[in-house]
């Protein structure tokens, strides 16, 4: 499956964010891969992100994530550098931007 989500990067943040993406832990991204992820690009359009995921099971996947040690630190370090937050957790399962057109 495929979810799109917008977040939005604090105005004054923008490079912490960008370099906290050059060094993503490798556990972290070990751990998304082994819950299901194969693919998860984000791109930047001013304070805007856009993040296309490729998963088998979204909600599965942030349900498995949700309490890691690795990407508990994560998602507190994303929450200094955002103002819109994805809310990762299972209750934010169903978070993603609804398609509007696909070709």
């Amino acid at each position: 499956m495929r979810i799109a989500l917008h977040t939005k990067v604090r105005a004054d943040r923008i490079e912490e964010y960008e370099a906290a993406h050059r060094e993503v832990p490798v556990e972290l991204t070990d751990a998304i891969r082994a819950a299901g992820a194969t693919s998860w690009t984000i791109w930047r359009s001013g304070r805007d992100l856009f993040h296309l995921i490729e998963c088998e099971d979204y909600p599965r996947m942030i349900a498995e994530l949700e309490k890691l040690p690795v990407n508990v630190a994560w998602q507190a370090r994303m929450s200094e550098l955002l103002d819109v937050v994805h809310d990762y957790s299972s209750e934010g399962a169903d978070a993603g931007l609804p398609a509007v057109w696909e070709l």
